[in-house]
């Protein structure tokens, strides 16, 4: 067993800090690496030790492998953590990691590339007579073979990148007449986000769901599931509210996804924490989709239902210890959701948001956890992903924390830029949500900009507006940024300029 006595994690924002708390706990040293860019963010100032690893862009800084393992050296560190997204599912990091002297906390890299490729995955899980979405089982580039495949597995198809994730390289096609052009499209745009134009075709299951299974796995070969995830509320093919467990799954069911989910792992010898990503139509028929090979972002409500903390059983596993537990000795307790609030504008089609957090006041109380790497008068990058933070609510049952996450939802103070708590209200307030009469065409089907439009103030908020403008101009000096949300005297940003059409 390889002890780890200090600990890098490889990331930035809400997941750096959930990383550093647990690794505290163990009583674990603990090294934080930034850009520029977040030189002030709290996981810098929270770590026992901080390093600048470059400028603000990511493949500057929080892709520079090379750089993060010379740090290790540099300050002696066991174990790099990655988090999720930047180096995660990098199975070439990986590699060099373990080949120089530390440990990677997360599978091995042959695991890594085995089911990174969704293709490569595909005929990994065949032997265990795991359920497939009909359609081909390697890629494809012959435009006329494709066209006649696709007609035989029968409209509408999805054309999708083997190395792709979060709706990129994806194209749905209706009807044969258009197969062609959505085929070069997805083939060009897989190669741009991947540099791997490879694509292969796939049966559309029409109103479907998405389900995923917390695996988690040791270097004994014990690996069991942590039950599942339903993740159908989405926008562009990514999650935007997720909960444990799903309303609509059996017991059997829920068994026999676990169990396939289980033995997708151990198909490629997996070792530490990994979702199993499912379809699951209208008949409650389920396909084996992909499988994503660190910790996910929604793994805070597998927490909330069952106790355990995944990145303390990811760091034992890391250092070789075996799983503590049995399938049979888990359970689920209670119900969890949990709201991505993201800096996005639900009225402009989810356009991302960049600026200042004027004002963040984050809900408290029983039930309610708040994932986030912000304070109030922080700037969101434009360099990140747009998440602000992740907002779990639990209760004793599903309807219990419906109502805690509406609650936390409304003592959420976020005021500078735009974010999805009002479209977290109105979600969770919809009836076809509330009765769990759902798919992944939720926003498609119920949601529009209007149900978001804002209310005009009433007097007494105005007078207060009034006079506090009327007190700012006559002190002559520049307003607090806080207080203002811009920075006195800076220009606009960019998307915020496009956004009033100035500039």
């Amino acid at each position: 067993m390889n002890k780890i006595a200090k600990l890098l994690v490889a990331n930035r924002g809400e997941i750096a800090l959930r990383v550093l708390r647990s690794a505290k706990e163990m009583g674990i040293a603990t090294v934080a690496i930034y850009s520029e860019a977040d030189r002030l963010s709290p996981h810098v100032r929270y770590a026992d030790e901080a390093v600048c690893v470059g400028p603000p862009a990511s493949a500057q800084s929080y892709l520079r492998g090379d750089k993060i393992i010379e740090i290790c050296h540099e300050l002696g560190v066991d174990a790099i953590h990655p988090g999720y997204g930047f180096l995660s599912e990098n199975a070439g990091f990986a590699r060099a990691v373990r080949e120089a002297g530390l440990i990677f906390v997360g599978p091995s890299p042959e695991a890594m590339n085995m089911m990174g490729d969704k293709l490569s995955a595909k005929q990994a899980v065949k032997a265990y007579n795991i359920p497939l979405v009909p359609g081909t089982d390697e890629a494809i580039s012959d435009v006329e073979a494709a066209k006649q495949i696709a007609q035989e597995v029968g409209f509408p198809i999805l054309i999708k990148a083997s190395a792709g994730g979060g709706g990129k390289g994806m194209r749905l096609v209706h009807a044969v007449e258009e197969f062609e052009e959505q085929m070069q499209l997805a083939v060009s745009e897989a190669t741009s986000a991947f540099g791997d134009g490879a694509v292969f075709i796939e049966k559309f299951v029409t109103g479907p769901r998405h389900i995923e299974i917390q695996v988690l796995g040791d270097e004994h070969g014990n690996i069991v599931h942590l039950f599942e995830r339903e993740c159908s509320i989405q926008r562009r093919h990514q999650k935007v509210i997720e909960e444990a467990p799903s309303s609509v799954l059996t017991p059997e069911l829920r068994a026999e996804m676990g169990r396939c989910a289980v033995d997708v792992a151990r198909a490629c010898q997996y070792a530490g924490a990994g979702t199993v990503e499912f379809l699951l139509d209208d008949q409650h028929r389920f396909y084996f989709l992909e499988m994503n090979t660190r910790l996910q972002v929604e793994h805070p409500v597998t927490e909330q239902i069952t106790g355990l903390d995944l990145v303390k059983e990811q760091i034992r596993v890391a250092e070789g210890q075996p799983l503590p537990f049995r399938q049979e000795d888990l359970s689920i307790t209670g119900h969890a959701l949990e709201l991505r609030v993201y800096a996005e504008d639900p009225q402009n089609n989810f356009l991302p948001d960049i600026g200042r957090l004027a004002t963040y006041v984050r809900p408290q109380g029983p039930g309610v956890r708040v994932d986030d790497g912000f304070e109030q008068g922080m700037d969101i990058p434009i360099y990140y992903d747009p998440m602000i933070a992740k907002l779990v609510a639990t209760g004793a049952t599903r309807q219990e924390a419906i109502d805690r996450m509406l609650r936390a939802i409304a003592e959420y103070q976020i005021t500078g830029i735009e974010t999805t708590l009002p479209f977290g209200t109105f979600v969770l307030k919809h009836p076809a949500f509330v009765s769990g009469n759902f798919d992944t065409n939720f926003v498609r089907d119920h949601f529009s900009p209007a149900v978001l439009a804002p209310t005009t103030p009433d007097e007494g908020t105005a007078q207060v507006a009034a006079a506090l403008v009327a007190l700012l101009m006559s002190e002559k000096k520049p307003a607090s940024p806080v207080a203002t949300g811009e920075t006195a005297g800076a220009p606009a940003s960019a998307w915020r300029r496009n956004r009033m059409g100035v500039g």
